[in-house]
């Protein structure tokens, strides 16, 4: 197969990193790719919410798969486009269609489907610019923490807990204001609830379902899990706490309901749902979906993902995935992430990364970074994922430590508490 993969960062190297050890894979490209995703495939300057110049490159190379990395092209409907072009709609998609995207593009739209569903999850109101007003009073009714979520897509930055009425009421108005642009034109203001999170993945053609390894992230800038949100700072699979009882939970009150209530709503709906969890009382609660693969978690279940990826690809694509035994490597496997300084803040690119051909027993998913004239340099602020395997996440972390140590760029930051709280 050639294969077209959408994305940019450590996500996608993942990918092409899996897609590249596939006898299936003839060709694989990257678009636009980054800098470790130009060692598995040939990286493309596309812009990937262009979908007519995709349309062109699909064709002209003549690609068999399209599968996308980022939750964008999906929510602006990258699906439908190929599916109503006679031209491209015997070209699989991997991922969902406009409508079925709607689950990460829309908070307020994925809580109508749980409650449709009686999918467990928190209670919630949704207030905008209109109802300003009513949202203040309703906050000031609340218990603190208080959980702000905009409606719409703002880069994994969109969901705040604030731990007074004071500053959640100040943060309610700037989002309805355009702190995160038209993302929060809608402002879901929900329960807080007290546990601890992990993340389910899930690969469906539609019809069936297979469960992926199950990870748990770090998105917050500082140890001990303080400061502000990131994209992720760092992920571990398996997750010690989720054990059978739990998942069997997880599977009969949320994944089960979910591709029903996908299948009720008649969805298009061939790829990945990412469910966020949270565990409270030893009962699982959704906290959210995602449309596609999550990043950094991708980093540490795919290398325990024993099977073809290609050849995953290809069943959801056929609609044959029931067919598909998902093998899954026991080792336990971890991720760091190293960052530009300042990030999620104001941060710079452009620098020289250095050590990265010392590092040993840890694979190396680049993020944000580009090559030029035979240099590594900076190109983000999530710049690199150091990924590694052990007997268990402490082993495992011990060797992405070991290595995160040895690569050097200016402004390096990296959190050295991944798991802190298993």
């Amino acid at each position: 197969m050639n294969i077209l993969l959408l994305g940019s960062g450590g996500r996608e190297h993942a990918f092409s990193w899996k897609f590249s050890q596939s006898p299936l894979c003839e060709k694989l490209f990257i678009a636009p790719g980054n800098a470790g995703t130009a060692t598995c495939g040939t990286n493309v300057a596309l812009n990937i919410k262009d979908f007519d110049q995709i349309k062109s490159f699909v064709l002209e190379n003549e690609i068999n798969i399209v599968v996308v990395g980022p939750e964008e092209p999906l929510v602006l409907g990258i699906y439908d486009f190929f599916k109503n072009d006679d031209e491209l709609k015997n070209v699989p998609v991997i991922g969902p269609s406009k409508e079925g995207a709607k689950l990460e593009g829309s908070k307020s739209f994925g809580k109508v489907f749980m409650a449709e569903q009686n999918i467990p999850t928190a209670g919630y109101e949704e207030f905008e610019a209109v109802t300003l007003e009513r949202g203040l009073k309703y906050i000031a009714t609340q218990t603190p923490p208080i959980v702000l979520k905009a409606d719409g897509l703002a880069a994994g930055k969109g969901v705040l807990i604030l731990p007074t009425i004071e500053e959640a009421q100040k943060e309610f108005k700037e989002m309805l204001s355009g702190k995160f642009g038209s993302a929060g034109a809608k402002v879901v203001i929900e329960e807080f609830l007290d546990g601890i999170e992990f993340s389910v993945f899930v690969l469906t053609d539609g019809k069936s379902y297979k469960v992926l390894p199950i990870a748990k992230d770090y998105k917050r800038i500082g140890e001990n899990d303080e400061g502000l949100n990131t994209g992720g700072m760092g992920a571990v699979s398996p997750v010690p706490f989720v054990d059978k009882v739990l998942m069997d939970k997880v599977e009969e009150r949320v994944i089960k309901p979910t591709i029903k209530g996908i299948q009720e709503r008649g969805f298009d709906y061939k790829g990945f749902i990412f469910i966020g969890l949270i565990r409270v009382n030893n009962e699982p609660y959704v906290i959210e979906y995602n449309c596609r693969m999550g990043d950094p978690e991708t980093e540490v279940v795919f290398p325990r993902l024993k099977n073809d990826l290609a050849q995953l690809m290809k069943a959801v694509g056929e609609g044959t995935l029931e067919n598909e035994t998902i093998e899954i490597d026991e080792r336990a496997a971890t991720t760091m992430f190293l960052v530009s300084g300042g990030y999620p803040e104001a941060y710079e690119k452009g620098k020289e990364m250095h050590g990265l051909n010392a590092i040993d027993d840890s694979i190396l998913f680049h993020a944000g970074t580009r090559e030029e004239d035979g240099k590594i340099l900076t190109n983000g602020g999530r710049v690199m994922a150091i990924t590694s395997y052990g007997d268990d996440f402490k082993a495992a972390l011990e060797v992405s430590k070991k290595n995160a140590e040895r690569i050097e760029f200016e402004g390096k930051y990296f959190r050295r508490d991944i798991g802190f709280d298993l």
